[in-house]
């Protein structure tokens, strides 16, 4: 029998609100015991945690290339794997396969295709493959943008209690565009995709979730309008929920000056009015999700004129701390930033994980709240170093991730 304990944390579980110095106990890869006060019994091994935060690992729910050591790096326990991938995921074959992958304890969810070869035109065989290991159902890159394909989805997928996740965005509205419609797209002269085509995609699924009772999450929410249509609907209660990248809500359109290509994304980089609008629907608990859209694109692909660069950037190592610049700089609850890498989208896609209840798979993080540092993509253990962040100063550092109950990053390194 293995015992580990991790004595004088602060101990912050958002799944159950959780917020106390004390220890957490850890047998054989599964939380045992935590609280205040904890009976250590002997020979356990002892780990001084010195009043660093000790939370649920984090649970990335929008992920397009599994990087497994840069997520272990950046505490990521669980990521959800899109199925726009260069064999799509659209079958249980793939799906099992996917499911089973994993290293460095990280463990793969993969999301299923929502229409077999990501086409739109024919819907996969989402039952076989939730049977294999799909945790949820979206097109990747693209939106479901035929409005009776996605209400047959909607209905499908509830039958199986999975999620469908769009990426909102109209694709006749935003063809040929590389960036946000507005003053900055015309003084750089680059086709401009308008922040409406986002925005009429959710109001669209809006009423085809009402109509089926379907679950939809929208994956990347990045403009004002979005947001009011999605209180409105949530006031509605429908079951919607979404998610936001780092990139959103610290950046807006001029992150692109001198036509930036590692500031191309998708969707876009919106207004200072929508980055802000943001920030303070995270602050609202509005926006269930932060996810780091961990996207790697080579030189290649991103040293190029700005229409033809690749849309992406690699997100993996600077999600947390990314994230505690909203407690930092913006005095959002600590303990919603934590719940929004982790429990909420465990709860969206139905994973045990993102809590540190006794009995769950001992999944967690360690972290020092204040330290500062600066993001060196030359740090990133990710195959690629495209970051629009090279240079930022944040505070927050990982000091270990633990998987199972085994440590698989410690002190910077794998």
């Amino acid at each position: 029998m293995s015992r580990t304990a991790y004595v004088n944390a602060r101990l912050m579980d958002p799944s159950c609100g959780r917020d106390e110095t004390g220890s957490l106990l850890v047998v054989d890869g599964y939380i045992d015991a935590i609280g205040a006060d904890l009976p250590i019994p002997p020979e356990t091994e002892i780990i001084d945690c010195k009043g660093q935060i000790l939370a649920p690992g984090l649970v990335d729910m929008h992920s397009f290339q599994p990087d497994f050591n840069a997520a272990a790096a950046g505490g990521i326990t669980r990521l959800v794997l899109i199925p726009d991938q260069s064999v799509p995921l659209d079958d249980a074959a793939k799906i099992a396969q996917v499911a089973h992958s994993g290293s460095n304890g990280v463990m793969v969810h993969p999301l299923g295709a929502a229409t077999k070869g990501l086409q739109g035109s024919s819907m996969a065989e989402l039952g076989l493959m939730s049977e294999a290991g799909a945790v949820g159902f979206g097109d990747g890159r693209r939106a479901i943008a035929d409005s009776q394909m996605m209400r047959r989805l909607l209905e499908y997928a509830r039958l199986f209690n999975r999620p469908i996740i769009q990426h909102a965005q109209d694709p006749s509205l935003a063809k040929n565009g590389v960036m946000t419609e507005g003053e900055t797209a015309t003084r750089l002269g680059l086709a401009g995709i308008p922040a409406v085509a986002e925005v009429m995609m959710i109001e669209r699924d809006a009423r085809l979730v009402e109509l089926t009772g379907g679950r939809l999450h929208h994956a990347q929410i990045s403009t004002a309008a979005s947001l009011d249509a999605i209180r409105r609907n949530k006031a509605r209660e429908l079951p919607m929920s979404c998610g936001v990248s780092p990139q959103h809500f610290i950046l807006n359109e001029t992150a692109v000056a001198d036509y930036r290509t590692f500031a191309k994304l998708s969707p876009p980089l919106r207004s200072e009015a929508d980055r802000a609008a943001i920030v303070e629907a995270i602050r609202e608990g509005l926006i269930d999700v932060i996810c780091s859209a961990h996207d790697p694109q080579d030189q290649e692909n991103k040293r190029l004129p700005f229409a033809e660069a690749a849309h992406g950037a690699v997100g993996y190592q600077t999600l947390l701390a990314l994230s505690l610049s909203l407690y930092h700089g913006y005095d959002v609850d600590l303990m919603q930033i934590l719940a929004m890498l982790s429990t909420n989208p465990a709860r969206i896609l139905g994973l045990d994980a993102g809590t540190l209840a006794p009995g769950a798979r001992a999944d967690f993080i360690l972290f020092d709240l204040n330290r500062p540092w600066r993001i060196n993509p030359e740090d990133f253990l990710s195959e690629t170093q495209n970051t629009p962040f090279e240079g930022q100063p944040v505070q927050g550092t990982l000091s270990r991730t633990v998987i199972a109950g085994e440590t698989v990053f410690m002190g910077g390194k794998p």
